[in-house]
């Protein structure tokens, strides 16, 4: 947390049960040389005294809107202005509402209206309301506004409730948010991933797919929004929880896939194709389960080829730098640079998916990065790792 040394920080407490935990959050950020002002709105004050927030701070615990002590009466103005960065937490799902929607009828909502910086929120909820569309829609639209979402994380909460809404622990929240002070090598970039398997139905309950668990195309959102990124992430049916501060697009088929890659991909500095996407669907997907009919004959399936989606951004006239995976069985690096020429690409990352140390479902990974010019090899080791170093690689081709 060293790119916190010295910075001005408002912390930003809402009426919600982990309102205690911000006393550590105050806590951590002294200690990490931070100078701290607390914001409380009129229902935190239920769960936890302005006064201990002054002890611990240094500072006096902003309250009221119209503040008669401070200049000009406009206490937001001043605050907006002091901060380097905002962080709320806990940030109740009546707080995301509320700043989604643009409102200043607090002190809190109004200094977020009058700041110009980074500002976090570590939501703090039950897990049925952070599940609800509207929270989600909520999120969407702060994330596409540009605040940083911390969290939540999953376990027991204090209703007794097991699920995802409960608040970081703080250590967590400011690891996340003292990387927005951070200059990334991504800084400023937008970047474009898929990731996971497509599913081409055959009927309501069978369908094609490929063998994906996700796991290289979120871990390289979660690389590339650390390097400093804007990511939006599309992806098949998966059991990841995705990374915080990425935009999410979830589709089920190829042909999902490939619209909503068409959609998002103008203007974006990369794109990383990971996603394992079907090669054929069936030509008629049956609108109820195919029975057997007791014959023992065979099933015959059409299918007919999808889209290249990878070959498609490369055609494009104004295309970002493009990323392919070669998931190869034999002839790793031959088959891995046809593709990279087929394709068109600017990079292919090649990996040998027949070892089963390295292959799909696994943490671990050894990839080999292939341009026209270069051949590297990363060895093995966490899929994490290989994904800081492939987005490393990017960076330095991008901004050359």
């Amino acid at each position: 947390m060293e790119s916190l040394v010295n910075k001005n920080i408002i912390l930003g407490v809402t009426g919600g049960i982990a309102a205690y935990k911000s006393a550590e959050i105050v806590r951590h950020l002294k200690k990490s040389g931070s100078s701290v002002r607390v914001v409380m709105t009129a229902s935190a004050e239920e769960f936890i005294t302005p006064l201990t927030m002054q002890a611990l701070s240094g500072n006096r615990v902003s309250t009221e809107l119209l503040d008669v002590e401070a200049e000009a009466a406009m206490g937001h103005i001043e605050l907006a202005k002091w901060a380097d960065g905002i962080l709320i937490a806990p940030a109740t799902a009546n707080t995301l509402a509320r700043l989604s929607s643009g409102r200043g009828d607090d002190l809190l909502s109004t200094i977020t209206l009058a700041f110009d910086g980074p500002i976090a929120l570590a939501p703090a909820m039950n897990q049925a309301m952070w599940r609800d569309s509207r929270t989600q829609e909520n999120l969407d639209s702060l994330i596409g506004n540009g605040f940083t979402i911390c969290g939540p994380d999953s376990g027991e909460q204090a209703c007794g409730d097991v699920g995802l809404g409960r608040m970081l622990e703080p250590i967590d929240i400011l690891d996340s948010f003292s990387s927005l002070f951070d200059q990334g090598v991504l800084v400023g970039k937008d970047v474009l991933i898929t990731a996971g398997p497509t599913q081409e139905p055959i009927d309501p309950v069978r369908f094609i797919t490929n063998r994906s668990s996700g796991k290289m195309g979120y871990r390289l959102a979660e690389s590339a929004i650390q390097a400093g990124a804007k990511v939006t992430l599309i992806s098949g049916p998966v059991n990841l929880d995705p990374p915080s501060n990425c935009h999410l697009v979830s589709v089920n088929t190829a042909k999902e896939m490939y619209e909503a890659v068409m959609h998002h991909i103008k203007d974006k500095d990369v794109y990383i194709g990971t996603a394992a996407v079907s090669d054929y669907s069936p030509i008629k997907s049956h609108d109820s389960k195919i029975k057997k009919d007791g014959s023992k004959s065979a099933m015959v399936l059409e299918l007919k080829e999808n889209r290249d989606i990878l070959k498609s951004v490369s055609e494009l006239k104004e295309r970002p730098y493009v990323v392919g995976f070669a998931a190869e069985t034999d002839n790793l690096i031959d088959n891995a640079k046809k593709k990279l020429n087929h394709k068109n690409l600017d990079l292919i990352v090649a990996n040998d998916v027949s070892d089963k140390n390295i292959g799909f479902d696994s943490d671990d990974n050894e990839v080999t990065l292939i341009t026209q010019k270069e051949q590297k090899l990363l060895e093995k080791q966490t899929k994490k790792k290989i994904s800081n170093k492939i987005i490393e690689f990017i960076s330095r081709r991008i901004n050359d």
